[in-house]
């Protein structure tokens, strides 16, 4: 055997570290410019809006400025509220938002499996979801004022009505869409229709239903802000309210920024839960 023959596979073995290596410091540096361009476009676009506002290009009395908002948000957490401490009204949307996420999440997917699983079952109750989700959900926040109150269970029902739905449909897709052959193979080697949807159905459906959890979560905050907004005693959503019916608009604009932040907050903790599930994926194949 020659020695050219037998150097090839040494020389392969060095050249892989070096180009993983280069892949992630490659990745890194992207990660940085990627990092530093949306912070120069946020800084672009808040400066802007103080210079336009300040020199009255735009009207700051409607759209306020950076500053002031700013301003109203360290209030906010120095002073507090009218209605108690910011913390108190971030919990207290959170906690409607949340309670609403996961009543949603849970009814979704049971009702999605159940109906992609049983034929017979989406037949029948097929056309009233269509119905049910054909109407505009958000008008049923008043509607649930009404029924339950000015407490969080009014806020709580808007936010599982409009997680629900989409809930609902990638459970009931990502059902439909098993790999038929994982299916027959578990029947030939005995499974019971319960083991095949616990076993096959749901781990297969379960990157459907994640998907559709980054965009429930941001549904249930919207049901929870609506349902505080019509009518509610604590909450963002009153801030919103109170804010616009004084004519603060830096209110409003401080009650949505730090909406967004809560937002933020949920959808990294979410990712995080996505990642640490789908571990045994090759990378780049979950994204």
């Amino acid at each position: 055997m020659s020695p050219e023959v037998l150097s090839t596979p040494v020389a392969e073995t060095v050249k892989t570290p070096d180009r993983a290596h280069s892949r992630a410091r490659a990745a890194r540096r992207r990660k940085v410019v990627v990092g530093t361009a949306r912070a120069l476009v946020l800084v672009a676009v808040l400066g802007l809006w103080e210079v336009l506002s300040r020199a009255e290009v735009i009207d700051p009395f409607n759209f306020s400025m950076p500053s002031k908002i700013w301003d109203q948000i360290w209030t906010w957490t120095m002073h507090g509220t009218a209605q108690g401490s910011l913390g108190e009204q971030i919990w207290y949307t959170l906690y409607e938002a949340l309670i609403g996420w996961v009543f949603g999440v849970v009814v979704g997917v049971i009702l999605g499996i159940a109906l992609g699983r049983i034929t017979f079952l989406a037949d029948v109750l097929g056309p009233y979801i269509k119905v049910l989700n054909s109407l505009p959900r958000i008008v049923l926040a008043p509607i649930f004022v009404i029924w339950f109150g000015l407490g969080p269970l009014s806020k709580i029902a808007s936010a599982v009505v409009l997680v629900f739905f989409p809930v609902f449909f990638n459970a009931f897709q990502g059902a439909r869409e098993v790999d038929r052959n994982l299916v027959s193979n578990a029947r030939i080697l005995g499974a019971s229709d319960r083991r095949v949807t616990f076993q096959v159905v749901i781990p297969s459906a379960t990157s459907w239903i994640f998907t559709s959890l980054h965009v429930s979560f941001g549904f249930a905050l919207i049901g929870a802000i609506v349902g505080e907004y019509i009518g509610a005693t604590k909450g963002i959503g009153l801030l919103v309210a109170t804010s616009q019916g004084t004519f603060n608009a830096a209110g409003v604009y401080a009650a949505m920024v730090i909406l967004a932040a809560v937002a933020l907050v949920a959808e990294g903790l979410l990712t995080f839960t996505e990642r640490r599930v789908f571990r045994w994926k090759p990378a780049g194949s979950g994204d």
